[in-house]
């Protein structure tokens, strides 16, 4: 008998017979291994840590790198170099101002001109609607949301990008507003 047989009938032996009862484990090992807690320590890495740094220049599933440092400069550059993936439409509009209500009117205020709740208690912020805030770049502002700058904080953790986007794309339509006026 050759060895091809063999191999086949020892797999088709593994098929049928009695659903109840488990069949033969030939790894018993690979059947219950040993799992170590994540904050455990593990004799098998070579840190002896089990929970892992992710490997450098790693990027997170679902996550975008956004290759721009904080400040002025980074700001200036991002405003050259990156644009809205997001197309305009009345869904993005809608949802920017959601967004917008939601993140940005505490400190801009709900039309953008800087006179949110927060005013009373911190500096005013800038009114949206100004002759600087229009020149700013697409990408400038989302350097803005996403690094912070001055006073305001990074929304990064908080705010998606393409939120961020949309949130701009309805900071573009009170600046048409308001220039209509």
């Amino acid at each position: 008998m050759t060895a091809r047989p063999v191999v086949l009938l020892g797999l088709l032996g593994g098929c049928g017979g009695d659903v109840t009862r488990p069949g033969y484990e030939v790894m018993p090992e690979m059947m219950r291994s040993v799992p170590y807690d994540a904050f455990a320590p593990n004799p098998v890495t070579r840190d002896g840590k089990t929970l892992m740094a992710p490997a450098a220049g790693s990027i997170a599933r679902g996550a975008a790198p956004f290759h721009y440092g904080p400040g002025p400069t980074e700001a200036a550059r991002a405003g050259r170099e990156v644009t809205s993936p997001i197309p305009p439409s009345a869904a993005t509009l809608a949802r920017g101002e959601r967004v917008f209500q939601v993140f940005c009117s505490p400190c801009h205020g709900r039309g953008g001109d800087g006179d949110g709740p927060i005013v009373p208690r911190f500096p005013a912020p800038p009114s949206l609607k100004a002759a600087h805030a229009r020149s700013l770049a697409d990408g400038q502002m989302f350097h803005v949301v996403t690094r912070g700058q001055g006073l305001m904080p990074s929304l990064a953790s908080q705010v998606r990008p393409e939120d961020r986007w949309k949130a701009i794309q309805h900071v573009r339509s009170l600046q048409t507003a308001g220039a209509s006026r």
